[in-house]
């Protein structure tokens, strides 16, 4: 195989040809995995054994991914079903934190990271095998966080990324595939990155990530319909929080993953929500993905409007500002840095009276909180009607504006 750089490995924690007899991939049964479990065999000269965690890809059957992985030669093809443990310790954070990195990116990729590479250092130590590789593409995000979070959990693991060593382009890796009679879904009109887990899906590649371009999404969109497709009838769904957590929809319970995974089916039809994002990478580098992403949009915005009626504005204040920094830790891989639990104990806290219903509607990529209500609710009818029963003393308005307004006007007039 031709390589258009050579690769010198610098980092103590990059294993070296020879040193194993035995590694552990990542796979998803993709391009890049399906590619590198048949070139880790050949160039490190060592088994491999695939491992694909179920956090909710309906794009592929995982029992073909299986099949396939051992069709590719792997001595092993381990699927390990994950989705109610993603649902409960990472996205339940992710609804209590308002998650979001510039504007609604609901960081489902770098919380699927935090998953995968925790089972993923559990299987390695059980299969004794002392390296992890990963089919990561060369922009860093996922380099830096498996790599970042494998070491972190275990700092005698080491780890391999086949895509920084051969340096090829999309193009060369689906001839690559085609000569070596590998079964993917890219072509080379349609060579599209995929991403997906139950919080949402993303795009890349092609005229997907330049800005001057416009996404094809009825090429591209796996989930949900296009704005012109979905539906033209509104619908209504009541969701029940209990301390942060959806617990009930239409007031039937379900468990928070069955919740996620059914409003991602069952929402889609309103195309919600369907959006290009342009985003900086933990290198600075800018890019423009497409997201999919239903589910999620309805319960961050239900979530949120439901604590700002719960919560003084000071709180809100402060709760907005924390969330952007849980968010932006959480996007650059310092999901065990001792700060986030400190971060994660104010938003417990904050979140105990978010608690009660809310009703949103949706009709074509737009979500819209109806109405809500909870028994915290810092909403006073009396106090904010303007009917005759208003309960508010508007004789002490004009004593309020003239002290409130001090400090302003004082500063005003002795600079002008």
């Amino acid at each position: 195989m031709e390589t258009t750089t050579t690769y010198k490995k610098v980092a103590s924690h990059e294993a070296i040809k020879g040193e194993f007899d035995k590694c552990l991939l990542l796979y998803s049964g993709g391009l890049d995995t399906s590619m590198m479990l048949k070139w880790i065999q050949e160039e490190y000269n060592c088994k491999v054994i695939a491992l694909t965690i179920d956090i909710w890809q309906t794009a592929d059957d995982l029992e073909i991914i299986k099949q396939k992985a051992f069709n590719l030669g792997a001595l092993d093809a381990i699927v390990i079903d994950a989705k109610d443990e993603f649902a409960d310790l990472l996205l339940s954070k992710a609804i209590k934190a308002n998650a979001d990195y510039q504007w609604w990116y609901a960081l489902s990729t770098p919380l699927g990271r935090v998953i995968i590479s925790e089972i993923a250092v559990k299987i390695a130590e059980k299969y004794d095998c002392k390296v992890i590789a990963h089919g990561c593409t060369w922009k860093w995000n996922d380099q830096v966080r498996f790599e970042w979070y494998i070491t972190t959990l275990n700092p005698k693991m080491k780890t391999i990324a086949p895509v920084r060593e051969w340096s090829m382009w999309r193009d060369e890796q689906i001839e690559y595939a085609e000569k070596n009679w590998i079964p993917v879904k890219q072509k080379k009109d349609k060579p599209y990155s995929y991403d997906e887990n139950m919080w949402w899906n993303t795009w890349e590649w092609w005229e997907i990530e330049n800005p001057e371009f416009t996404p094809k999404f009825s090429n591209i969109l796996q989930w949900c319909k296009t704005i012109e497709e979905a539906s033209d009838t509104a619908e209504e769904i009541k969701i029940w929080f209990k301390k942060w957590i959806p617990v009930s929809l239409n007031w039937e319970k379900q468990k928070l993953s069955k919740i996620i995974m059914l409003l991602n089916k069952l929402w889609a039809n309103h195309g919600i929500w369907v959006f290009p994002l342009i985003e900086d990478r933990l290198v600075w580098l800018k890019v423009r993905g497409v997201y999919e992403n239903p589910a999620a949009t309805i319960l961050l915005k239900a979530h949120k409007n439901l604590e700002q009626l719960v919560s003084t504005r000071e709180e809100n204040e402060l709760k907005t500002f924390i969330d952007t920094k849980w968010s932006y830790l959480t996007y650059a891989a310092k999901w065990y840095d001792p700060v986030m639990k400190n971060i994660m104990s104010y938003i417990d806290m904050q979140n105990e009276k978010v608690t009660w219903t809310v009703t949103v509607k949706l009709y074509k990529w737009n979500v819209i909180v109806a109405n809500l209500t909870s028994k915290y609710s810092l909403f006073d009818a009396n106090l904010a009607t303007f009917n005759k029963c208003m309960s508010f003393n508007q004789n002490s308005s004009a004593w309020f504006i003239e002290i409130y307004n001090l400090a302003q006007k004082t500063a005003y007039n002795v600079m002008k």
